[in-house]
């Protein structure tokens, strides 16, 4: 089972302002008039309408709806909600998997006998997050988590999508090749010049065609395609690290864009991290080309910190590798890690500098 929460985001701040239910809700930068930089963190159905969608520049998102409430991000509250819809949903799996704030995957196995009776539990699971905390999720059932994660966007929002065993193939053979997770743009462009345009052709490439033209992730489409996805719901335990990332709708070349949007990452991991109560030692981020070629690089500092000059730093110097580059940026990303609760009255860096200028 995958459950995914609805324009999470968005939902939660009409959930705080009632006021704000039935208008088009952006959470992201300011836009400044159409002016801003940076970028739409989440939106909620209304805006969509209109075109707009997470990771779109701001600028763009105020071109296409003038009218819709602009909000900056309240990364606290989010956490607190998100929060508060696992604790839902974690007794209901044998096992259980946090993916990212709106989303994770339960293991069924043990706890029903059917996909009937899966049916049945993602009804009830569904209504005690939609009593507990005032907000829907979308749920998608299937034998494996890359067709879960397909089918609970199939019937967005408040959608309920099960599909049997033998059922999977014929499912996704009529879906659009970028239904299926990390097939953005510009992979969708390079499918239609080979002429692949749906899963189902998808399906029935030879995967060599595919790994010609993406590499090892060629195989794992092709996989996804004909349902096939071997991968294990892991229950994690434990905060990791916190990392945010987003694909640029053209592939960039122009490096002070880059350095925008990773200004806007940096904003979010940071707060979140905030948000969790946690410091960490080791910033990291990943840059993937236009050639699909991807790239992670880590600098760890000497002690754990919440200071976001650390991140700023650490990600410049670390992105600088990346300046001569003559090829497009497809996508970037930021993340912390080598995390550790802040305890109370922990000295960080940035308080001990404060108080020996």
């Amino acid at each position: 089972m995958h459950v995914d929460m609805d324009a999470f985001y968005s939902s939660v701040e009409q959930r705080e302002n009632p006021a704000l239910r039935g208008k088009p809700v952006i959470v992201g930068a300011d836009p400044k008039g159409g002016k801003g930089r940076g970028v739409v963190a989440g939106c909620s159905y209304e805006a969509r309408k209109f075109g707009v969608h997470s990771a779109q520049p701001i600028s763009q998102a105020y071109r296409l709806c003038p009218e819709g409430v602009y909000m900056r991000p309240n990364y606290k509250l989010y956490d607190e909600a998100s929060e508060q819809v696992m604790q839902v949903l974690r007794p209901y799996g044998a096992r259980f998997e946090q993916i990212s704030i709106d989303e994770a995957f339960i293991d069924l196995t043990g706890k029903v006998e059917s996909f009937e009776g899966a049916e049945t539990l993602a009804g009830k699971i569904k209504q005690d997050v939609r009593v507990k905390t005032q907000l829907t999720c979308s749920i998608g059932i299937a034998p494996n988590k890359s067709a879960a994660k397909i089918a609970s966007d199939f019937k967005k929002p408040d959608g309920l999508t099960v599909i049997p065993p033998d059922k999977v193939r014929e499912f996704l053979a009529p879906l659009a090749v970028n239904k299926i997770s990390g097939i953005g743009k510009k992979s969708t462009e390079l499918l239609r010049q080979i002429g692949i345009s749906t899963i189902g052709e998808l399906a029935s490439t030879h995967p060599s065609k595919l790994t010609d033209a993406f590499g090892r992730y060629g195989t794992r489409i092709w996989q996804v395609a004909n349902g096939i996805d071997e991968e294990e719901v892991i229950t994690t335990y434990s905060m990791k690290s916190v990392s945010s990332e987003t694909t640029f709708e053209e592939d960039i070349a122009d490096k002070s864009n880059v350095m925008e949007a990773f200004a806007s990452l940096i904003e979010d991991v940071h707060a979140r991290t905030l948000s969790q109560n946690m410091l960490f030692r080791t910033v990291g981020i990943k840059v993937r080309l236009e050639d699909f070629s991807t790239f992670t690089r880590a600098k760890t500092h000497s002690r754990h910190t919440d200071d976001r000059a650390v991140m700023d730093e650490y990600v410049k110097i670390l992105f600088s590798e990346f300046e001569t580059s003559s090829k497009k940026f497809r996508l970037v990303g930021v993340r912390v890690s080598n995390l550790r609760k802040a305890d109370a009255g922990q000295e960080t860096i940035l308080s001990w500098a404060n108080s020996h200028r």
